[in-house]
Protein backbone atom coordinates (compact mmCIF):
# COMPACT_ATOMS: atom_id res chain seq x y z
CA UNK A 1 0.00 0.00 0.00
CA UNK A 2 1.56 3.20 -0.76
CA UNK A 3 1.75 5.94 1.73
CA UNK A 4 0.73 9.48 0.69
CA UNK A 5 4.45 10.70 0.34
CA UNK A 6 5.02 8.32 -2.11
CA UNK A 7 2.18 8.90 -3.90
CA UNK A 8 2.71 13.26 -3.56
CA UNK A 9 6.32 11.38 -4.74
CA UNK A 10 5.13 10.39 -8.12
CA UNK A 11 3.14 13.66 -9.08
CA UNK A 12 3.20 16.02 -11.99
CA UNK A 13 1.47 19.46 -11.01
CA UNK A 14 0.98 21.87 -14.36
CA UNK A 15 0.17 25.42 -13.43
CA UNK A 16 -0.65 27.19 -16.78
CA UNK A 17 -0.92 30.82 -17.45
CA UNK A 18 0.04 33.69 -19.76
CA UNK A 19 3.27 35.88 -19.53
CA UNK A 20 3.99 38.21 -22.73
CA UNK A 21 2.85 36.56 -25.93
CA UNK A 22 2.84 32.95 -25.23
CA UNK A 23 1.30 30.68 -22.82
CA UNK A 24 3.32 29.17 -19.84
CA UNK A 25 2.83 25.50 -18.44
CA UNK A 26 5.02 25.27 -14.63
CA UNK A 27 6.03 21.71 -14.32
CA UNK A 28 6.36 20.43 -10.62
CA UNK A 29 7.31 16.95 -9.66
CA UNK A 30 8.21 14.23 -11.48
CA UNK A 31 7.82 13.71 -15.48
CA UNK A 32 7.93 9.64 -14.97
CA UNK A 33 5.73 7.12 -17.01
CA UNK A 34 2.79 7.63 -14.53
CA UNK A 35 2.59 11.19 -15.18
CA UNK A 36 4.26 11.75 -18.91
CA UNK A 37 0.62 11.26 -19.97
CA UNK A 38 -0.69 13.60 -18.07
CA UNK A 39 1.69 16.43 -19.48
CA UNK A 40 0.96 15.29 -23.46
CA UNK A 41 -2.98 15.70 -22.96
CA UNK A 42 -2.87 18.97 -21.50
CA UNK A 43 0.22 20.36 -23.22
CA UNK A 44 -0.91 19.05 -26.62
CA UNK A 45 -4.37 20.74 -26.26
CA UNK A 46 -2.65 24.23 -26.19
CA UNK A 47 -0.52 23.53 -28.84
CA UNK A 48 -3.73 23.60 -31.34
CA UNK A 49 -4.77 27.14 -29.90
CA UNK A 50 -1.48 29.00 -29.02
CA UNK A 51 1.50 29.86 -31.56
CA UNK A 52 3.96 30.04 -27.93
CA UNK A 53 4.11 26.94 -25.37
CA UNK A 54 6.94 27.71 -22.65
CA UNK A 55 7.59 24.81 -20.50
CA UNK A 56 8.91 25.99 -16.95
CA UNK A 57 10.96 22.86 -15.49
CA UNK A 58 12.11 25.27 -12.74
CA UNK A 59 10.39 22.38 -10.15
CA UNK A 60 11.04 19.87 -12.18
CA UNK A 61 12.33 17.40 -10.23
CA UNK A 62 13.14 13.76 -11.69
CA UNK A 63 12.48 12.93 -15.05
CA UNK A 64 12.48 9.58 -16.78
CA UNK A 65 12.83 8.14 -20.64
CA UNK A 66 8.61 8.74 -20.58
CA UNK A 67 9.20 11.92 -19.45
CA UNK A 68 11.86 12.63 -22.51
CA UNK A 69 9.75 10.59 -24.77
CA UNK A 70 6.76 12.94 -23.60
CA UNK A 71 8.46 16.62 -24.36
CA UNK A 72 9.67 14.98 -27.90
CA UNK A 73 6.22 14.03 -28.46
CA UNK A 74 4.82 17.32 -27.38
CA UNK A 75 7.75 18.73 -29.79
CA UNK A 76 6.55 17.08 -32.97
CA UNK A 77 3.20 17.75 -32.34
CA UNK A 78 3.93 21.61 -31.95
CA UNK A 79 5.83 21.48 -35.05
CA UNK A 80 3.20 20.07 -36.59
CA UNK A 81 1.16 22.45 -35.36
CA UNK A 82 3.32 25.90 -36.13
CA UNK A 83 3.52 26.32 -32.52
CA UNK A 84 7.23 27.18 -30.91
CA UNK A 85 7.65 24.81 -27.74
CA UNK A 86 10.07 25.61 -25.46
CA UNK A 87 11.64 24.30 -22.61
CA UNK A 88 13.07 26.66 -19.42
CA UNK A 89 14.92 26.55 -16.44
CA UNK A 90 16.48 23.49 -16.63
CA UNK A 91 17.89 21.61 -13.68
CA UNK A 92 21.73 20.71 -14.46
CA UNK A 93 20.50 17.17 -14.16
CA UNK A 94 17.46 17.65 -16.80
CA UNK A 95 19.63 19.62 -19.48
CA UNK A 96 22.49 16.59 -18.71
CA UNK A 97 19.86 14.15 -19.55
CA UNK A 98 18.36 15.86 -22.57
CA UNK A 99 21.88 16.47 -23.45
CA UNK A 100 23.34 13.11 -23.55
CA UNK A 101 20.02 12.04 -25.52
CA UNK A 102 20.84 14.45 -28.11
CA UNK A 103 17.42 16.32 -27.48
CA UNK A 104 18.95 19.26 -25.95
CA UNK A 105 19.79 20.56 -29.61
CA UNK A 106 16.38 20.55 -30.78
CA UNK A 107 14.81 22.74 -28.12
CA UNK A 108 16.35 25.66 -29.26
CA UNK A 109 16.05 28.04 -26.55
CA UNK A 110 16.97 25.78 -23.76
CA UNK A 111 20.14 24.65 -25.75
CA UNK A 112 21.32 28.22 -26.12
CA UNK A 113 20.82 29.46 -22.32
CA UNK A 114 18.30 28.14 -20.40
CA UNK A 115 16.23 31.26 -20.65
CA UNK A 116 14.93 32.83 -16.86
CA UNK A 117 11.32 33.84 -16.69
CA UNK A 118 10.45 36.65 -14.31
Amino acid sequence: MATDASIGARTLTLQTYDWEDATVVGCTGRLTTETALHLKTEVKALIQCKQKVILDLTDLVHMDSSGLGALVALYISAKGAKCQLQLVNLSPRIRDLLSLTNVLSVFEECGRCGTRMP
